[in-house]
C-alpha cells in the first residue's frame, strides 16, 4: 500500500472519530497500540447499532455494507464507505462507527447514529379548505415518513406545480417545522402558502402575418399595427388568452401545458387551409410585472398548396374509381393532410377506404398517403395500399358474464363463426351489447387473435357485469300535491327459474327478460299499481319481444271509501282505471336494421263516481279498447347520454269506429242530439297519431367529454270518426309546467314546457284538454361525470309549445316559448334526477300574475314528452 492511499485512509477514520459521542471509545482506540502508518486487517466479530428508535437495526448493517466475518482493514476505505453509504439514506443526522473492543484479530465495532424526525403530522395555512384537500392528495404524505430535506423540497415542487396550473405563478411556500407534543422524534409541518395573484397575459402579439395571411383570416386590413389582423387567429389559441373586462367564460391565466397546445392548433389551422410549410420560428414569453405578462409569436406561412393528382398502389379488390370516390378529394382542392388521413381511416362524418376493406374481411388492411412529386404550389400524393389477406371470424367468445346467461350475449352478437370480418358488425356488436345494460360499458373490450395461416381471427368479448336491476322512484310536483312513484325493476329476469329454489340468489336472473312492480301515490288523491313482464325474444330464435302489463289506479277528491265502519261514505268522489295490454315488437332488417316496429291491443275500464274534474260526464263509465303500432328507428348511442344517433318515431292509436259499424253495419240508430256524453262514451272511439324525432349531435367529436346539442320535434292529433259524435274526451294533450312528470293518471296524456305554470298552456275552455298539440326542443348538454354508476350533465335549453282545439286555428310557429338551464343526476339504482330553471318569454292573458321563472323537478326519465 502506498503512502499516500494510507493516509487519506487515516484522515477519513480519524474524521469519524471527531463525530463519535463517546470519549472513551476513541481514548481505548487511541490506546490500543495501533499504527496509524501500517493498517492492520481485523475480522469482524460483531456490530452493535444504538440510537436507533425507528429504524431497523439489520436494515442498518445492510445499508453499511458491513457483516460479521468480513475482513477489514483499520484504519481503512470500509469504515469511511460505511458511513457514506448510510448517509445516503438520508434518514440520519448524525453518524459514527468506532471500535468496541479488540479481541486479538478480532474487532466489535458499534454503529452510533441520531436518527432524523419523522413526520407526525401536517398542516396548511393561508389557503381554502378545498385547495388544501386537494394538495393532500397530490402530496401523499403519511405519518412516519422521515422529515428530512429532500421530504421538504419535493412537497414545496409539487404546491409549487399545482399552482402553477391554475396560473399562480408567483406562490410563495414557506415550511414551519414543529416538535410535536405526541409522538417521540417527531415533527409536525405547517405549509405556509401565499399563492399570490394569478399571472395573467397583458397581450398576445403575432409577427410575420403577411398580406395572404390576412385573406386567409378574413382580414382585409394591411396595417401592420392593427389587432384587425390577427384577431381571429387569436382565436385558435382556445385557452391562451388575452385580458379583457368583458371576457367572462374563459380567464386570461397562463398555463404553459395549454400554451404549447395550442401553438399547435394554430399550426393545424394553416396546415389545414394549405400552408403545409406553416411554422412558428420563435415565441417569447415575457414579464410585464409580478402579475402580468405579454407573448410575442413569429410566424413564417410559406406557400399555399393545393392536391394536384392523387393516386392509388396496391388495391386488388377495387377499382382506383370506387376508391376515388370514397375519398372524394378532387385535383385543386386546398392541400389538407388532417382531411386525406380521415377520408384513409377512421372518418368520423361518412365511408371512408379503411371501413371498405375491413368491412369486407381484410382486417389487417393498411393504407397511408406519400407525397410524391411537390410543385411550386401543389402537391402530388400516391396512397399505398396493402390490402393483405381477408380473414374469416373463427371462434367467438364471451368471457366476464358471471350472471347473465352465454345465450342472452350470443344472441345480440353479430359476428358469427364463418362469416367473414365486419368492422361494422363488431362496433354494432359492442353497441348492441351495452344497450343491454347488463355490462360495464367503460371495462367492455374485444380481443382478436389472428390466424393467418388459416385466415382466421377469432374474437373474445369481454365484459363486466353491473348492476342493472332498479329502485325506481319517478314522480313530480304538480296540481298543489307531491306524486311520487316507487318501484322494482329486474332488467335480467329468468322466468324459466323463477320456481328453482338455488336460483334464488337473490333472484332468479341472466334470461334477458324484465319483470317491474310499481306503485304510485299520493295518499287519498290518488294511487296507481302496475305490473308488467317482458320477453324480449320470444322463442328464442329472433328478436321479437312480448310485453304484458295490467294496471289498476284510483283518482279520488281526498275522501275515505268506507266511515264508521263498512258504511259507503257519500261525499267520495272517485275515478277507478282497470286496464290491460298486450305488445308485440320487432326488429327489421329493412330499410336498415335501426328499426323496430310494436303492435299491440290495449283496453281500459273507466269508473266515474261524480268525478267531474276533466272530462265531459262525471257519473257512469267507459271502456277504451284500442290496437296499437308504432314504427321507430332508434340509433342512439347510449340510453342516459347520447353523443350521436337519432330516435324517430311514429306512433297511432285507435278503436273500431262503433257508431260507424252500428249505422252502417248493424242498420242502428243513433239520437247524437239527445244522448248523454256517458252513452256516447259507453264504448269510445277514436284515433291518436303521434310523430317525434329526436336528434343527437356532438359539437366537439375529439373530447371526451363531448358537448352534445338534442334537437327534438313532437306533433300529437286526436280525431274522430263521426262529427255527430264529437271527440272522445279521454287520450287528449295538455300542455304546461312539469306537471307530475308526465303520468298518465286518468286517460289524458300530460305534456312538459318548462317555465310555465301546470297545465297552464292547456286554456280554461279546453278543460278536457286539446286534440292537437305541437312542441320544438332544443338542448345544449356538457358532462360533468361519464361514470356509468353517477352520469352527470348540466344543460342549457329552448323550447316552444302550443294547444289547439281545431285545425283551423293550427299554427306551429304562433307558440309558447321558454328558455333555462338544467341538471340530470342518473344513478343506476334510482334512475334520472332532473334539476330545472325556466323562464317563460310570453304571457298568458288568462293568468297575468304568472311568475317570469319557474324551478321545476323531476324524477324519471324521457316523462312529460311526446
Amino acid at each position: 500500500m502506498s503512502a499516500f492511499p494510507s493516509f487519506l485512509a487515516i484522515c477519513f477514520f480519524l474524521m469519524s472519530l471527531v463525530i463519535t459521542p463517546s470519549v472513551s471509545q476513541a481514548q481505548s482506540l487511541i490506546g490500543s497500540g495501533i499504527d496509524y502508518k501500517e493498517p492492520k486487517a481485523y475480522r469482524i466479530a460483531g456490530i452493535s447499532v444504538i440510537g436507533t428508535k425507528f429504524s431497523d437495526v439489520q436494515a442498518v448493517k445492510l445499508f453499511s455494507g458491513l457483516q460479521e466475518g468480513q475482513e477489514i482493514l483499520i484504519p481503512g476505505d470500509q469504515i469511511t464507505d460505511a458511513i457514506r453509504k448510510l448517509w445516503k439514506q438520508k434518514l440520519f443526522n448524525n453518524i459514527s462507527i468506532s471500535v468496541a473492543e479488540f479481541r486479538g484479530s478480532d474487532v466489535y465495532l458499534v454503529i452510533s447514529l441520531e436518527e432524523m424526525p419523522r413526520l407526525a403530522r401536517f398542516f396548511f395555512k393561508g389557503i381554502k379548505k378545498s385547495e388544501a384537500e386537494n394538495l393532500r392528495e397530490k402530496l401523499d404524505l403519511r405519518t412516519g415518513q422521515v422529515a428530512n430535506e429532500n421530504l421538504k423540497s419535493n412537497a414545496i415542487n409539487i404546491i409549487k406545480n399545482y399552482y402553477v396550473e391554475k396560473g399562480f405563478y408567483n406562490a410563495d411556500i414557506k415550511i414551519n417545522e414543529y416538535p410535536d407534543e405526541i409522538l417521540p422524534n417527531s415533527v409536525k409541518l405547517e405549509f405556509d402558502i401565499d399563492h399570490g395573484n394569478r399571472v395573467k397575459i397583458e397581450h398576445i402579439h403575432f409577427t410575420g402575418v403577411s398580406p395572404k395571411q390576412r385573406k386567409l383570416l378574413g382580414v382585409y386590413s394591411y396595417e401592420s399595427s392593427s389587432e384587425k389582423e390577427v384577431k381571429r387567429l387569436k382565436r385558435k389559441l382556445k385557452n391562451t388568452k388575452e385580458k379583457k373586462l368583458t371576457r367572462i367564460f374563459k380567464s386570461s391565466k397562463f398555463v404553459e401545458k395549454e400554451y404549447i397546445d395550442d401553438k399547435n392548433k394554430v399550426l393545424a389551422f394553416y396546415n389545414k387551409e394549405g400552408y403545409r410549410n406553416a411554422k412558428i420560428l420563435s415565441d417569447s414569453v415575457y414579464r410585464i410585472d409580478n402579475d402580468r405578462i405579454g407573448i410575442t409569436i413569429h410566424l413564417e406561412e410559406d406557400r399555399k398548396f393545393y392536391f394536384r393528382n392523387i393516386s392509388f398502389a396496391g388495391n386488388q379488390k377495387y377499382r382506383t374509381s370506387t376508391l376515388d370516390s370514397v375519398l372524394n378529394i378532387n385535383k385543386g382542392d386546398v392541400y389538407d393532410l388532417e382531411l386525406l388521413n380521415s377520408r384513409i381511416s377512421y372518418n368520423p362524418n361518412g365511408r371512408d377506404i379503411s371501413s371498405l376493406y375491413t368491412d369486407d374481411g381484410y382486417l389487417t388492411f393498411i393504407a397511408y398517403p406519400v407525397e410524391t412529386i411537390i410543385y411550386p404550389d401543389s402537391i402530388d400524393v400516391e396512397v399505398r395500399i396493402d390490402e393483405g389477406r381477408q380473414y374469416r371470424i373463427g371462434n367467438v367468445r364471451v368471457v366476464g358474464n358471471t350472471k347473465t346467461n352465454d345465450r342472452v350475449i350470443y344472441r345480440e352478437i353479430r359476428t358469427r363463426p364463418g362469416d367473414l370480418f365486419n368492422r361494422s358488425d363488431l362496433m354494432r356488436t359492442q353497441r348492441e351489447l351495452i344497450a343491454l345494460g347488463y355490462f360495464n360499458q367503460e371495462a367492455m373490450d374485444i380481443q382478436t387473435n389472428e390466424r393467418p395461416e388459416e385466415g382466421l381471427v377469432d374474437l373474445t368479448y369481454v365484459v363486466e357485469e353491473r348492476p342493472s336491476d332498479q329502485i325506481q322512484l319517478s314522480g313530480g310536483f304538480g296540481g298543489g300535491r307531491v306524486v311520487g312513484s316507487l318501484g322494482l325493476s329486474f332488467t335480467n329476469f329468468s322466468m324459466r327459474n323463477a320456481f328453482k329454489k338455488n336460483a334464488w340468489t337473490p333472484l332468479p336472473s341472466g334470461d334477458g327478460q324484465r319483470f317491474s312492480i310499481n306503485a304510485t301515490s299520493n295518499g287519498l288523491f290518488f294511487q296507481s299499481y302496475n305490473l308488467s313482464f317482458t320477453e324480449p325474444w320470444l322463442g328464442g330464435k329472433k328478436p321479437n319481444s312480448l310485453t304484458f302489463s295490467v294496471v289498476h289506479s284510483v283518482q279520488t277528491n281526498g275522501q275515505r271509501k268506507f266511515i264508521e265502519g263498512r258504511t259507503v261514505n257519500p261525499n267520495r268522489q272517485s275515478l277507478i282505471i282497470t286496464g290491460a295490454n298486450v305488445n308485440f315488437g320487432q326488429r327489421w332488417q329493412r330499410p336498415d336494421d335501426w328499426f323496430v316496429f310494436f303492435a299491440g291491443i290495449s283496453y281500459q275500464h273507466f269508473d266515474l263516481n261524480r268525478f267531474g274534474s276533466f272530462f265531459s260526464f262525471s257519473e257512469g263509465f267507459s271502456n277504451n279498447l284500442a290496437a296499437t303500432a308504432t314504427l321507430e328507428r332508434n340509433s342512439v348511442s347510449d340510453p342516459i347520454y347520447p353523443t350521436w344517433g337519432s330516435k324517430i318515431t311514429l306512433s297511432t292509436k285507435a278503436t273500431a269506429p262503433y257508431t260507424f259499424i252500428g249505422q252502417n253495419v248493424l242498420g242502428r240508430t243513433y239520437d247524437f242530439v239527445n244522448m248523454s256524453d256517458q252513452e256516447r262514451f259507453d264504448w269510445v272511439e277514436y284515433y291518436k297519431v303521434k310523430f317525434t324525432a329526436n336528434w343527437y349531435t356532438a359539437l366537439n367529436k375529439h373530447k371526451t367529454h363531448k358537448l352534445v346539442l338534442h334537437t327534438s320535434v313532437g306533433f300529437g292529433f286526436l280525431g274522430s270518426y263521426n262529427r255527430d259524435l264529437g271527440e272522445s274526451p279521454f287520450e287528449r294533450f295538455y300542455l304546461g309546467g312539469v306537471f307530475l312528470s308526465g303520468f298518465l293518471l286518468d286517460g289524458r296524456e300530460i305534456v312538459n314546457l318548462r317555465g310555465y305554470d301546470d297545465l297552464s298552456l292547456t286554456r280554461p275552455s279546453q278543460r278536457v284538454g286539446a286534440p292537437i298539440i305541437t312542441k320544438y326542443n332544443a338542448e345544449l348538454r356538457f358532462p360533468l361525470s361519464t361514470n356509468p354508476q353517477a352520469t352527470i350533465f348540466a344543460l342549457s335549453f329552448v323550447e316552444a309549445g302550443r294547444t289547439w282545439v281545431d285545425f283551423s286555428d293550427y299554427n306551429p310557429f304562433n307558440l309558447y316559448r321558454s328558455a333555462g338551464v338544467g341538471l340530470r343526476i342518473f344513478l343506476p339504482m334510482f334512475g334520472l334526477l332532473g334539476f330545472d330553471y325556466g323562464w317563460r318569454l310570453d304571457d298568458l292573458d288568462t293568468q297575468p300574475n304568472m311568475a317570469r321563472g319557474q324551478f321545476h323537478f323531476s324524477i324519471g326519465m324521457n316523462l312529460g314528452e311526446l
